[in-house]
């Protein structure tokens, strides 16, 4: 591999009275660091067709890449196969050791990233059943998910430390959605509570235009000026101020399939956001092939999150029946279906109860993935007849739930993000 050769070289003459290349001169450590990144990205089979040694802290750094992406018969990564046996086998101690040197070498979002491969090529899973590994792991929703799908095999010993790794994941979530979600949320029900005698200061100005276009009158200008317009406003368009009153009801139906793991950590702390404030009714339902309600353990998503059963089928039919059951006020109600909508129960009456609730004033949302994994797999085909129905599907990111929910509530168009490109 040779670099780039420069496009405007300068000679000067050195001690010797030789000429020699400035630019290739200052160009050599250049082309020194570039052959060490792609050393480290290569891997150890590349060391003779790159010419470089690995000295110092690089030498641990590649090991530690080694570790995990090393072949050894493995998937295969961005480093070189081979007929290298790496890997960190199946004891606790070494891998115990290498979750230390990651977390030295490289920022925690690399070490969240390294962490989940590990688990996904080296089958680590069952390490993390183990206290001792709990304790070196750096904690983050994807981690949540991995822990709760292996919840029902956790030894009594584990779950004392898996609790309190998914208490610090939810705390920092919390920490980071409660504020704004709540901020959102009450202004769209303060919005939504439209009254017909309202105070100046709380007058809708675009409302009550809109509403008495009809009364626009022209008014004759005084000594040759131009004639001016008005709106007689017949009735005025209120924003009601929030009471303690509950003003809407939300139920989450949350799909807790393996492939829903992130959206269920999510869901859980949203669920917890919105249950604490007195103006929402909230409800969370997780399913599989069963219906199970948590709503009375809303007060902490940790209890909800180890109160779900992440794998198993699909009846996407059946939990929807539930919610339309609990369903008291349809035209203040707001149904979000947290899916990827891959169906194992009756196709046909899940869309018709969908149409059914949403002609009784349901507000319903259909959300394919509640994460910020990027774009989730999902059934095409329910997500076209859900579009159909006037209920387009679409994944949505924890930052834009909020202002989701708030157009929910206000019963006007979702904020869908790329609209163009959803089903």
């Amino acid at each position: 591999m040779t670099a780039h050769a420069p496009q405007h070289a300068t000679q000067d003459d050195d001690e010797t009275g030789e000429t020699v290349d400035t630019e290739t001169t200052r160009a050599r450590p250049a082309d020194g660091e570039r052959m060490r990144r792609w050393r480290m990205v290569l891997g150890a089979d590349s060391a003779e067709s790159t010419g470089c040694t690995l000295t110092g802290q690089d030498v641990a750094v590649d090991g530690a890449l080694d570790a995990l992406y090393g072949g050894g018969g493995k998937k295969p990564g961005g480093r070189g196969g081979g007929g290298r046996s790496a890997g960190l086998g199946a004891s606790a101690p070494s891998v115990a050791r290498w979750l230390g040197d990651i977390r030295t070498y490289f920022p925690s979002s690399v070490v969240q990233v390294m962490q989940r491969d590990a688990i996904d090529r080296l089958g680590l899973s069952a390490l993390l059943l183990e206290p001792e590994m709990l304790e070196a792991v750096e904690a983050d929703v994807h981690l949540v998910g991995t822990l709760l799908s292996l919840n029902k095999a956790m030894p009594e010993t584990t779950k004392e430390t898996a609790r309190a790794v998914v208490r610090k994941v939810v705390d920092d979530l919390e920490k980071r959605l409660e504020s704004r979600t709540r901020a959102t949320l009450t202004g769209a029900l303060d919005r939504s509570a439209r009254i017909s005698r309202p105070r100046h200061r709380d007058i809708d100005w675009d409302r009550t235009i809109r509403a008495n276009l009809k009364n626009y009158l022209t008014i004759p200008g005084a000594d040759g000026e131009e004639a001016t317009g008005t709106v007689v406003p017949e009735r005025f368009i209120g924003y009601g101020r929030a009471s303690q009153s509950v003003k809407k009801d939300v139920i989450l139906c949350i799909d807790q399939s393996g492939s829903m793991a992130a959206s269920v950590v999510y869901a859980s702390v949203f669920g917890a956001v919105l249950a604490s404030m007195r103006t929402l009714a909230t409800r969370l339902v997780v399913f599989d092939t069963a219906v199970v309600d948590l709503t009375d353990q809303l007060d902490d998503p940790v209890d909800v999150l180890f109160g779900t059963q992440l794998g198993g089928g699909t009846d996407i039919n059946r939990a929807l029946a539930y919610c339309q059951s609990k369903i008291t006020r349809p035209a203040d109600t707001v149904v979000v279906l947290i899916s990827d909508l891959y169906e194992g129960g009756i196709r046909d009456e899940m869309l018709k109860r969908v149409a059914a609730m949403k002609a009784s004033g349901v507000q319903f949302v259909t959300l394919l993935a509640l994460s910020d994994e990027g774009a989730p797999a999902y059934d095409h085909e329910h997500a076209a007849a859900l579009g159909a129905l006037g209920a387009p599907a679409f994944a949505c990111t924890p930052d834009l739930f909020p202002d989701i929910m708030a157009a929910a509530i206000e019963k006007r168009p979702l904020p869908i993000p790329d609209k163009e490109a959803q089903p």
